[in-house]
């Protein structure tokens, strides 16, 4: 840990500045201070603190919707999403179909065919010993295959998605916020 320099507590900045701090919304991915790496070493502390605004006074007229509902049903029925969702189940249905059934056989052998489960094999290890072994490697193969699956078909569909629901509903965010009067 790097040592604390005077006035490097959060606290002490938003005493100084008189207000609570603010998350940067220009890049929704970003998370360096969520994470807390180089808090300290940040040649311009204050970048991520908003200038203190004036009260903004509500201008009167037609406000859009006070939820994002009709974005999320227009996304959930889009072929980007459908896209993903497909992607997804083709991988998942059939890996937990195949591990269940495998994990179903080794429990059924383990109790209907005990002789089966007690063949030597090498010394002392045997056929129920290998079977329980390989449900953590099957275990250990399906999470490698898994991850492999989503990182090559579903991660870039779904974080281009994931972005464009990010601006949107930023987008409708700032189209609800009161405006300011120019007039003050």
């Amino acid at each position: 840990m790097s040592p604390q320099r005077e006035g490097d507590t959060v606290d002490k900045h938003e005493a100084a500045e008189g207000h609570a701090p603010a998350a940067a919304l220009d890049d929704p991915w970003h998370d360096e201070l969520a994470s807390g790496w180089g808090a300290w070493d940040d040649p311009e502390p204050d970048r991520w603190m908003p200038a203190p605004r004036a009260a903004a006074a509500a201008v009167p007229g037609p406000r859009p919707p006070a939820d994002d509902s009709e974005l999320y049903l227009e996304v959930q029925q889009s072929p980007e999403f459908q896209h993903v969702r497909n992607q997804y189940r083709r991988f998942v249905v059939p890996a937990a179909i195949a591990f269940l059934g495998w994990y179903l056989a080794y429990v059924i052998a383990a109790t209907a065919a005990p002789g089966l489960m007690a063949h030597k094999v090498a010394g002392v290890v045997n056929v129920a010993i290998l079977a329980g072994l390989g449900q953590f490697v099957t275990t250990f193969l399906l999470t490698w295959a898994y991850a492999r699956h989503a990182r090559l078909r579903r991660d870039q569909p779904a974080m281009e998605l994931r972005w464009d629901v990010t601006m949107q509903t930023n987008s409708a965010a700032e189209a609800r916020k009161p405006k300011e009067d120019p007039q003050q």
